[in-house]
């Protein structure tokens, strides 16, 4: 149906205020040792350099935004006017998230209804499947999610893989060895700045709500 163009990864913002996260910089500069061989996929630090969290939706936009601004130019005949050139078809930009998020749509105050709607009737999701958890499910149970179905792609990996940060993150910070669960450039960034240890100084108490700023 679709055929995919790029892939951006954006880390969150510091205020994200989510239990066991380091500082933006150090999540962005991981992410792009991950990305050293990728040829498709980027690194966009925007989200994180924010004075403040920014809720889900206002990043798709900012995205959206950038990659409108990224089509190609052509000279208008109006006054020399530079207007976007009509490609054969306009990129589309998509969430990719894990069926666990689809689970969090039903939960009382946590997302603004009207941003829900705006992710999956304007962008969409590509969902992959997550342990434990029945996308399908999930999107029958919210009128909304139903609704707009169509605009939902499940993406089913053949092989099924339970292997996730918060395992990684648990893993490190017990000692345990997570080679070639991460590349080996990130395993050494992540020991050489003694991150995700007992003794680093990334945990606190805060929780953080979608719905809210």
């Amino acid at each position: 149906m679709y055929q995919v163009i790029a892939g951006i990864i954006s880390p969150v913002n510091d205020k994200y205020g989510k239990k066991d996260l380091v500082a933006a910089r150090h999540r962005v500069a991981m992410a792009r040792l991950a990305l050293q061989t990728s040829d498709w996929i980027r690194v966009d630090p925007w989200e994180s350099e924010q004075v403040q969290w920014l809720e889900t939706v206002k990043v798709l936009r900012h995205h959206h935004r950038e990659l409108l601004r990224s089509l190609p130019q052509k000279e208008g005949l109006d006054r020399g006017k530079a207007h976007p050139a009509a490609p054969t078809a306009v990129p589309e930009l998509k969430l990719l998230c894990g069926a666990d998020v689809l689970k969090t749509f039903q939960t009382p105050n946590l997302w603004k209804d009207a941003h829900i709607q705006e992710i999956v009737e304007k962008f969409g999701l590509v969902c992959v499947g997550r342990a434990g958890h029945d996308a399908e499910r999930y999107i029958l149970g919210l009128p909304i999610l139903q609704k707009y179905q169509h605009n939902i792609h499940l993406a089913r990996e053949p092989v099924q893989n339970e292997i996730s940060a918060t395992y990684i993150r648990r893993a490190l910070s017990q000692g345990q060895s997570v080679k070639y669960l991460l590349p080996d450039a990130v395993i050494a960034y992540i020991k050489d700045h003694n991150l995700y240890t007992k003794d680093s100084s990334w945990k606190d108490n805060n929780t953080r709500n979608e719905g809210k700023q």
